[in-house]
């Protein structure tokens, strides 16, 4: 699986390139959508446990595959450093195709763990897409074409929940062999189309001493210390917005009642909401306003939005259609970041960066999911001193807060430090 020689070096190139790994990101997310909806339902028929027992079990399963991403991440994006983008990527297409199918044929538990295991390795490939974006956008525009990437996100949540519970309806494992065979196509498309992104006198030597997420990011704030405020942040942040993937079909089957196509249809409108923002209004809001506002924006909005999910009764699913748009707006806030943090480090140390950033993600997605079942579990028992669903929700919103408050510290770091050229709409914050 030899890397193409790179041959990015025109405008029309470096679009065509960034299509691509978005159109890679949408098929890939179109697979981990499809199986949401299926979830609740594929744990209590393995396990025979109630709804409030199999979301404990569904945030144990998203603890492993986070687990093998927090490991395996900065590993991942050093390989793409020293190798190059292509073969990665490639590589974890197919690891992905397997661990799906496994999902699919998974007769216990066992089997399913084993399954979020292997894709949890593969999806530490995520970091490389970003790399390969931060290696053919001019730094100006790397917080739009990080947008862009997270739009295939927003997407792949539209058209993968939504297939998944029609999908589900028919045969309760078949949205599992789909997404097997999506992450098939997509290895052959990509092998005969994907363009190597990172020249060879860019490449550095793989050192196992830096393939870690703490060790990668120390080497990083010696050339800028910002970067570990923007990474702590995205850290917190990763904690609250896990909630949506973990926790949201239980919710919806638990407080409304809702089918597996009505709750895939819910997702897909949360997915419709995240392309908006992150595919369409980022590029334009962002230079208008600046990166800072618009983390504050998508920092308030998550908070605002979790508390229709909070004070939604039985008969008040309506409501999540409200709080669906304004949550949205969210979907500022990690490029955001990811723009500012990659202005901060040197070109050749990109796929560290993002690597590393994926392993702190993957340790608020280590953290998020068994806290958030666990509260859910807890508020919906029949034993439960207060019936309340939607409580890991307003618990997400208020640690949406707490990571603004932290972005806001290293903005104002950002604004004054000498080590870097400040942003453009640097506004040191007062805290």
């Amino acid at each position: 699986m030899a890397s193409k020689q790179p041959d990015l070096n025109t405008p029309k190139a470096r679009k065509a390139s960034i299509t691509f790994v978005f159109l890679v990101v949408l098929i890939d997310m179109v697979g981990f959508g499809i199986i949401m909806p299926v979830l609740p339902k594929l744990i209590t028929e393995i396990t025979g446990d109630s709804l409030s027992a199999a979301a404990v079990v569904a945030g144990w399963l998203a603890f492993a595959y986070a687990v093998m991403q927090f490991f395996f991440g900065p590993i991942i994006g050093n390989l793409s450093d020293r190798f190059g983008r292509r073969p990665v990527l490639l590589g974890a297409l197919g690891g992905y195709a397997i661990a799906f199918a496994l999902m699919g044929f998974a007769p216990t538990l066992f089997w399913l763990f084993v399954a979020r295991i292997v894709a949890g390795i593969m999806g530490a490939s995520f970091s490389t897409a970003y790399a390969y974006v931060a290696d053919v956008s001019p730094p100006e525009k790397r917080s739009q074409n990080f947008g862009l990437i997270g739009a295939a996100f927003g997407l792949g949540f539209i058209i993968g929940p939504a297939l998944g519970g029609l999908l589900g309806d028919y045969d309760l494992r078949l949205p599992f062999f789909v997404a097997s065979a999506l992450a098939a196509v997509n290895l052959i498309f990509g092998f005969f189309m994907l363009e190597e992104s990172l020249e060879k006198d860019k490449r550095r030597p793989f050192q196992f001493a830096r393939a870690n997420a703490f060790v990668a990011l120390k080497g990083l704030t010696g050339q800028n210390r910002v970067v570990i405020w923007y990474a702590v942040a995205l850290l917190i942040w990763m904690i609250g917005h896990i909630v949506y993937p973990i926790v949201f079909a239980f919710y919806g089957i638990e407080a409304f009642g809702w089918s597996m196509r009505m709750v895939g249809l819910a997702l897909a409108l949360v997915g419709v909401g995240a392309a908006l923002v992150q595919g369409l209004l980022i590029r334009y809001l962002i230079p208008k306003i600046g990166e800072r506002k618009a983390v504050i924006i998508g920092a308030v909005s998550m908070a605002i939005s979790t508390i229709f999910y909070v004070v939604a009764g039985p008969d008040q699913g309506w409501l999540i259609f409200i709080a669906i748009p304004i949550g949205a707006l969210q979907g500022l806030f990690q490029p955001s970041i990811s723009g500012l943090m990659s202005r901060a480090v040197s070109d050749d140390t990109q796929g560290e960066l993002q690597g590393a950033v994926a392993s702190l993600q993957s340790t608020g997605s280590v953290i998020g999911p068994p806290l958030f079942t666990a509260v859910f579990a807890y508020f919906t028992v029949a034993s439960a001193p207060l019936y309340l669903p939607g409580a890991p929700f307003g618990l997400a919103g208020l640690i949406a807060l707490v990571a603004l408050a932290v972005f806001l510290r290293g903005y104002a770091l950002h604004c004054t430090s000498d080590e870097v050229v400040p942003p453009p709409d640097a506004k040191p914050a007062a805290l």
